[in-house]
């Protein structure tokens, strides 16, 4: 069974004429003709060099970034239930608008995915519906409630990738130890929200200097941390495989290495929001689109979560995208709902904050972003010859502002609304099959 489901679609016989061909797994930097043939990479070819393949489209892409598509391990589409906030036709479409060439679903639904049943619903869904193959959890305990495992081996054979209660803690540890016996049999990573509740109380931003100036309720990193080395030495002890959301403080990240060194199977992420905002932002304005959980933190922490991510303490990025409709976000702050969107502008972001300014290396960013399905079993996209074609065409110098065109997601509360940034994904091909084009790219038909 494959985990991963979209729709079906024509394979792509497409030629990308002179991109910079960059996949730092394969260790090619070089401008290549790339020749996809029915989804396939059939041949990296010398610049200008290409055959001609009657009925292929081809791409003047000189000057372009041909990179492995992007794979994100962590979205909402927020189906089913929510669909007024996004469903998988307008989710997918941002994940592929994104450079994306697979995403894993979170259960945390309306109602929730915790049945074989429900599971079945939303796979269908996908293969009528989806952009780019997408992977579902399912949740760990019944209704999400913390107590009661869910059937499993039931789920996993039905198609889940993995399981996870996100949005909530598994705040009790006899519970997660059971499901982490559980998931020895069913298979499976299990992704853990780390965050002690008692710890975070009625919370709404990072509990600091600025939550002490706004007079706002904190979230302490602690409530974070902590959790993570409970979940760790649990994972140690019974010899299962975990993964962290959505690191957001230095003293996670301190926790994350010091279970690796242990040999703790335990994996984590962090997002492109971590990575490059700060509690600063929600100093001025109250803005809500700056409310997520776990909340934007201190430069201290942002400076650990991205060296963390250069020594590979922490592995992959994700976005957690999180759509909510404007009357959620659109009130005062304590009453906002948590959480942004992110697939569209993901690559542009972390290209512009951190690879430009020469804190990160390109290579490392590719690697990162592409490497988010390996907790779930899902290899890194590649780019060489007989691979499926996964290729993410980003134009690295393209200069644009944040929803100026609009959204492909159906939410507009991302964290980088109005923001200028420089990078933008041209093309996706997800799958062997395009999935998405940017209206201004130059194309033609051969033949």
């Amino acid at each position: 069974m494959s985990f991963l489901v979209s729709r079906a679609g024509p394979s792509a016989d497409l030629v990308l004429k002179g991109a910079r061909v960059f996949d730092p797994r394969t260790g090619i930097d070089e401008v290549r003709d790339v020749v996809v043939r029915e989804g396939k990479i059939a041949e990296l070819a010398e610049a200008g060099s290409a055959p001609e393949i009657e009925g292929a489209e081809v791409v003047d892409a000189a000057g372009l970034l041909a990179l492995p598509a992007f794979v994100d391990p962590h979205v909402h589409f927020r189906v089913p239930g929510q669909e007024h906030k996004e469903d998988l036709e307008t989710g997918s479409r941002a994940a592929a608008a994104g450079g994306y060439c697979a995403v894993i679903a979170m259960a945390n639904t309306d109602p929730v995915v915790d049945s074989a049943a429900m599971l079945g619903s939303v796979r269908d869904r996908a293969e009528r519906e989806a952009s780019v193959p997408t992977g579902f959890v399912a949740t760990v305990t019944k209704g999400m409630r913390g107590g009661e495992l869910t059937e499993m081996a039931e789920l996993r054979d039905a198609g889940a990738i993995g399981f996870s209660d996100d949005g909530l803690p598994l705040a009790s540890a006899r519970v997660l130890d059971r499901a982490l016996q559980y998931q020895r049999l069913a298979g499976g990573v299990i992704a853990l929200h780390e965050e002690d509740p008692d710890l975070s109380g009625n919370g709404v931003m990072h509990e600091g200097e600025v939550s002490a100036a706004l007079g706002l309720a904190g979230i302490p990193a602690v409530s974070e941390s902590t959790m993570i080395a409970r979940d760790c030495s649990l994972a140690a002890y019974e010899s299962a495989r975990i993964h962290v959301q959505h690191l957001s403080a230095r003293s996670s990240v301190e926790e994350m290495a010091r279970a690796k060194a242990a040999g703790v199977q335990v994996s984590c992420e962090v997002t492109p929001h971590h990575l490059t905002l700060t509690d600063e932002a929600i100093r001025e304005g109250l803005d809500s689109r700056f409310k997520m959980n776990p909340p934007l933190r201190t430069e201290d922490d942002r400076q650990a979560l991205i060296e963390g991510l250069r020594d590979g303490t922490i592995d992959c990025v994700a976005t957690d995208h999180a759509p909510h409709a404007p009357e959620e976000k659109e009130v005062p702050f304590e009453q906002a709902a948590m959480g942004v969107t992110g697939l569209e502008k993901a690559f542009a972001v972390l290209h512009t904050e951190l690879v430009l300014p020469g804190i990160l290396e390109l290579g490392l960013v590719v690697e990162r972003m592409t490497c988010g399905g390996e907790p779930f079993g899902i290899a890194a996209p590649r780019i060489e010859p007989d691979a499926v074609a996964n290729i993410a065409l980003i134009d690295p110098e393209l200069e644009w502002v944040v929803g100026e065109e609009g959204y492909e997601s159906r939410s507009d509360n991302t964290a980088f609304a109005d923001r200028p940034l420089t990078g933008r994904v041209m093309m996706t091909v997800a799958d062997g099959r395009v999935a998405y084009r940017q209206r201004s790219l130059m194309m033609e038909v051969a033949g």
